[in-house]
């Protein structure tokens, strides 16, 4: 009975999500004529903010936040730092926008903007869209935008494992946020999220719980080689994952 419980409320919050970003997505897209950059970001952060409000409602899927001190307030325009969370879940996707402070700029795989309107709608933004299948034009790519994209006040965001890996499982961290966040002379800030205990990789199953989202202190990047601080960023990272969810290592 109780995961009868969860697939029907999943389904409603599917449902959900279904009925409100087409209007959504629909206005952003006009918008998008008219309109460019922070003020149609904020546009869509507030659908993600309902998003994840509805999993909250629906699915009793409630998050607590750690360390927010470890990013700069929305009232520093100036300051500048790279995200570099754990990738669990679809769920931290549509919530960081939510969370900071500041516009984020996404780096993601090209196909997303194929999904009817809610691609359409990120791909009105000022994201980062590349062709994994092309790798060293992709990175030229990100270290071009990426750099441009945060001197105009965003934080770029990108998931060192590349996709989401199973609750309770490493994957490999690769060094493109570490390359781009050197580059840019950025500080990298590692975050653990532990969103697979209430939305499994690849799963349209929310269940209800609570997920932790831990900030770490921004790292420094002068002076650094892009292997030994992502090295670092990884150690921060699954640290913090086996003290927050002991119960899945």
């Amino acid at each position: 009975m109780q995961r009868l419980g969860w697939i029907l409320r999943s389904a409603l919050f599917f449902l959900w999500l279904a009925v409100t970003v087409v209007p959504w997505a629909s206005f952003v897209v006009l918008m998008s004529v008219f309109v460019r950059g922070t003020p149609l970001y904020w546009v869509c952060a507030r659908w993600l903010a309902v998003a994840i409000w509805g999993a909250r409602v629906i699915c009793g899927v409630c998050w607590q936040v750690h360390g927010m001190d470890n990013v700069p307030t929305a009232a520093d325009a100036r300051a500048a730092v790279l995200l570099a969370p754990k990738h669990q879940s679809t769920w931290e996707t549509f919530a960081f926008p939510m969370l900071m402070p500041h516009p984020l700029c996404y780096v993601f795989k090209r196909e997303l903007l194929w999904i009817p309107f809610f691609g359409w709608a990120i791909g009105s933004l000022d994201m980062i869209h590349i062709d994994r299948s092309r790798r060293t034009e992709a990175w030229s790519k990100v270290a071009e935008q990426g750099k441009r994209y945060m001197a105009q006040g965003s934080w770029v965001i990108m998931f060192p494992e590349g996709t989401r890996t199973p609750r309770g499982q490493q994957g490999t961290y690769k060094t493109g946020a570490s390359r781009l966040a050197i580059s840019a002379g950025t500080p990298i800030v590692p975050i653990a999220v532990t969103s697979a205990r209430c939305w499994p990789r690849k799963s349209f199953l929310l269940r209800p719980g609570v997920i932790d989202v831990s900030i770490g202190q921004p790292i420094p990047v002068q002076g650094r080689q892009p292997d030994e601080l992502m090295r670092e960023v990884e150690a921060w990272i699954e640290a913090e994952m086996r003290r927050l969810d002991p119960e899945a290592y």
